[in-house]
């Protein structure tokens, strides 16, 4: 229970400490306590008297959010808010912030160096030299050449346009399926916009960059890996669940498309309590996976943990967060964060 004093739950953390975030909140008066709910019963035990939410991997849905009369603020601790029903935090008056532009760079390096790694066969050529098979055929399948092929990305915004840039040195081409971006903004790189359909098509590499929303959740079915290349490399930088794991494991063993990497299975192992290597992915040697760790560098991890706390302090504090998700939640008459209101002039 609160002894008079503003607290901040934080769902989970896979952090050593939250240093970091006791700082912050503590200066400013309030309190901090940390959880790792996997599960919303165990999140609403313990968050139910929170004045505000800081949330890694637990999902914050419906639920939750009306367990928590006294929340103002649910600070999200990377871009994507698909955890959080935005939806009912929005309907409750609770302001919901995100870390905009937080490991953008990370994401888009670890997607051209899995990418890369597939390409030239990297991973087989290591194994089998530590085997003792020193040969240019020893990866055992074809390497074509980069240059001219073409790159499909799903989703061109700030990570799938670095993605293209860092890419636009060897050669390449680029195709993009993306509803929401401009023209511009594709000429600034070469890049054409073309229908799903096309990009599936015609694409040598497949990058996904796109938000996890239903409409794209297994946006990666059968139908989809039916309509690729059989040589075709599929990159998913983005959520886990944006891939149908078995659909692809199938197309993989039957060879209709030849590889794939993924910074996350369907699964979302972070998510789980006692996770265990079961997914048959990872039994193939042309998967390449990775533990959700695109976003991963030392720089983004202070950022994403610093942000994520002061815009909880913010809120708390009467002041305007930097980058409010649902920023229509500010003209609800049910808003939480009053003097947010007055700070906007309703």
């Amino acid at each position: 229970m609160k002894d008079g004093h503003l607290k901040a739950v934080i769902t989970d953390y896979d952090y050593p400490d939250l240093a970091i975030e006791t700082e912050i909140l503590n200066k400013n008066g309030i309190q901090v306590l940390g959880g790792q709910c996997k599960g919303e019963d165990e999140l609403i035990a313990i968050a139910q008297d929170a004045d505000a939410l800081l949330v890694q991997y637990a999902r914050v849905g419906e639920r939750t959010i009306k367990s928590m009369p006294d929340c103002k603020v649910i600070a999200r601790y990377g871009i994507g808010v698909d955890i959080v029903d935005v939806k009912a935090a929005t309907e409750a008056g609770i302001v919901v912030t995100n870390v905009a532009h937080y490991c953008i760079d990370e994401v888009a390096d670890h997607a051209v160096a899995m990418f890369l790694c597939l390409a030239r066969r990297l991973r087989e050529y290591d194994t089998a030299v530590r085997e003792g098979r020193w040969h240019w055929s020893a990866c055992g399948t074809p390497i074509v050449r980069l240059k001219g092929q073409v790159m499909g990305v799903i989703g061109f915004g700030q990570i799938g346009s670095r993605i293209a840039a860092r890419l636009k040195p060897f050669g390449v081409q680029f195709v993009v399926y993306d509803p929401y971006i401009s023209d511009d903004r594709l000429k600034e790189l070469g890049a054409r916009k073309v229908s799903m359909a096309e990009l599936l098509s015609i694409s040598d590499a497949i990058f996904v960059q796109a938000p996890l929303t239903d409409e794209t959740r297994h946006m990666f079915d059968a139908k989809a890996f039916s309509a690729m290349k059989k040589s075709a490399i599929l990159v998913n930088t983005s959520r886990g669940p944006m891939v149908d794991n078995q659909a692809l494991y199938e197309v993989l063993t039957t060879g209709k498309i030849l590889g794939a990497a993924l910074d996350d299975l369907e699964d979302e192992p972070a998510k789980k309590n006692n996770w265990q290597p079961t997914n048959p992915l990872l039994k193939l040697p042309n998967v390449l996976v990775s533990p959700h760790a695109a976003y991963y560098s030392e720089e983004a991890i202070v950022e994403a943990r610093s942000t994520a706390a002061s815009e909880a302090s913010r809120v708390l504090l009467g002041q305007m967060p930097l980058s409010i998700v649902n920023k229509e939640v500010l003209a609800s008459p049910k808003l939480r964060a009053v003097k947010l209101r007055e700070l906007c002039g309703a």
